[in-house]
């Protein structure tokens, strides 16, 4: 009745460079995973794919979608 959707997300993030998770503007891919994989449990975005993933999702909330 409020016109909200209940619902979120829950991301893992580091500021370290890391390659656990592929894709990004750097176009990490399934052999980069070896280079910086640090996590003994759930991967991480890297800082710089935090920053995309917020970007891609205000754009999202601001167009109303």
């Amino acid at each position: 009745s409020c016109g909200t959707h209940l619902g979120g997300v829950h991301i893992e993030v580091t500021g370290d460079d890391v390659t656990e998770c592929t894709g990004g503007s750097r176009g990490l891919s399934d052999a980069d995973l070896a280079r910086a994989y640090r996590s003994a449990v759930d991967p991480r975005l890297n800082a710089e794919q935090a920053l995309e993933l917020s970007m891609l999702l205000a754009r999202h909330v601001r167009a109303g979608r």
